[in-house]
């Protein structure tokens, strides 16, 4: 350590640094510490915790940590006095304005964490430099926190070896950071699609929306069956940096992927990335016999995972920055009036960005998944204004009159409480994303809304989603309004939202 870490007079002074262990000393620990060789000959690893502790998180913006707090920070440092610790650098980001320093150190006996998060990001060259983002990860420690210091660039995570919390801890910490600048850290994916428009090939770039879970890694990184020489470009699969200009900049070199009942037929490119030898499997069921790979099995959690390298993903290459946005999608997931893809006015697309519309998964709290939620920019790891964030999200949209957006359900349509109504299965999704970079469907009016629905998908039966197959006209009604109802008191909570936002969703 160059310089001694003091967070609050509190001095970071850890008995023993492991400085930088290459992948293949972190792997062999990760072995001996209880990881298996699959039939795929990839490390697969359990955790005790996950999923992400957001009950436990607490932010340290605009306030001081009190007494309690200070406490704690000085028992964790008093106890790695004597531990032994691994330090990892890495670098986030690729382009040249966004380079950011990351390091980690965690308690050596949880070699598997930096082991995975390291596989996430960069090789950083200058080492021996203050770093931009620390995160310090006690994970056997018996009280479950995270403690998150945005000005000091510090986080402290304690009681969890899940590794989706590091993997976090640094994108908080590099959102916040690109928000001073004014630019917006985005929970998205990203993606070009290549296709033929006036005997032209054409790169239209996608941003894709979603809470984990929702189908955004999979839209992501979908290649949409398209024949040579058209195409996509995965570039992205968690978070990017949107610039005032219209275009993203990438954060990361891998996908944590959700491994849940994921197959061939759907998601080819997923899973036979999952089958690499470089993947690293977290709480995916593996059987003894042969040590086979079992996606379906959700007996450790539903909530199984992948760390796969980008290029180990067909479709990648070796940028991970979007030029220009073309396209920005807002996945969420309901099951009753929500078309399966509307488009949005600049308003409404930044009602839809604060909604935040979805359900909960077992990715962010396994004991309230299925139920109906509602988080910002479905990102939950906004530090400082949100109304803040959906104004200069709105601000971008019009300064960029070519971005089109668009909400896309990923759920069902028409469920009531004796039908679960019809599923919007992923070639539905795939399709529909398919014909807006063609510029094909063919759009309408909704006249309670007032964005677009379609008339016409090519390749696609949308009859199939039409509410009157559902619902009373009288019950289509009550539905919708009920829906307007809680949209708009949500909204109304954000203090200094521009206006027109809001009013999108009352249709004035």
């Amino acid at each position: 350590m160059k310089n001694k870490l003091v967070i609050y007079g509190k001095v970071f002074n850890p008995g023993k640094v492991i400085d930088n262990p290459s992948d293949n000393e972190l792997r062999a620990r990760a072995l001996e510490q209880g990881g298996v060789i699959t039939q795929a000959g990839n490390l697969a690893v359990i955790t005790k915790v996950r999923s992400r502790s957001a009950k436990f998180t607490e932010i340290f913006h605009d306030k001081q940590p009190d007494e309690k707090d200070l406490k704690l920070i000085e028992d964790v440092f008093d106890y790695l006095e004597d531990k032994e610790v691994i330090q990892l650098d890495r670098r986030m980001c690729m382009h040249s304005d966004f380079l950011f320093h990351a390091r980690v150190y965690i308690t050596s006996q949880y070699a598997r964490i930096p082991l995975m998060w390291g596989n996430t990001l960069f090789e950083e060259e200058n080492k021996d430099n203050d770093p931009d983002f620390i995160t310090i990860t006690v994970a056997e420690w018996p009280e479950r926190r995270v403690m998150v210091f945005p000005e000091e660039g510090l986080t402290i995570i304690l009681g969890t070896d899940y590794k989706g919390e590091n993997k976090k801890a640094m994108l908080r910490q590099l959102m916040y950071a690109v928000k001073k600048r004014g630019c917006l850290g985005l929970h998205a994916g990203s993606k070009m699609i290549r296709v033929e428009k006036d005997s032209l090939l054409q790169d239209v770039g996608f941003l894709f929306f979603g809470l984990s879970g929702t189908g955004k890694t999979s839209l992501t990184c979908h290649s949409h069956w398209l024949n040579y020489p058209e195409g996509v470009v995965i570039r992205q699969d968690d978070v990017v940096i949107l610039e005032p200009s219209g275009s993203a900049m990438g954060t990361e070199n891998s996908y944590y992927v959700k491994t849940d009942a994921l197959d061939l037929d759907s998601q080819p490119l997923l899973y036979s990335a999952c089958l690499s030898r470089r993947t690293i499997l977290e709480n995916v069921k593996v059987y003894e016999d042969g040590m086979r790979i079992d996606f379906y099995d959700s007996s450790i959690t539903s909530n199984g995972r992948a760390m796969v390298k980008r290029s180990d993903v067909a479709f990648t290459d070796d940028e991970i920055d979007l030029p220009r946005v073309n396209n920005i999608v807002f996945i969420t997931r309901r099951n009753d009036v929500v078309p399966p893809i509307a488009r949005l006015s600049p308003e409404f697309a930044a009602a839809a960005f604060m909604l935040g519309e979805s359900i909960e998964t077992s990715a962010g709290d396994p004991t309230m998944a299925g139920r109906a939620i509602r988080v910002v920019g479905t990102n939950p790891f906004i530090v400082g204004s949100e109304s803040e964030e959906g104004n200069i999200f709105l601000s971008i949209l019009k300064r960029n009159p070519g971005i089109r957006c668009y909400m896309m359900n990923t759920g069902r349509v028409g469920a009531t409480e004796g039908s679960a109504g019809e599923n919007i299965t992923v070639k539905d999704s795939v399709k529909i994303i398919e014909m807006i970079a063609r510029d094909e469907i063919k759009w309408k009016q909704d006249s309670f809304w007032g964005y677009d629905v379609p008339e016409e998908v090519p390749g696609m039966d949308h009859r199939r989603f039409e509410l009157n197959n559902f619902y009373q006209p009288s019950e289509i009604d009550t539905l919708k309004e009920s829906l307007r109802k809680e949209r708009i008191e949500w909204l109304e909570r954000f203090d200094g939202l521009d206006p027109s936002i809001i009013n999108a969703i009352r249709g004035g």
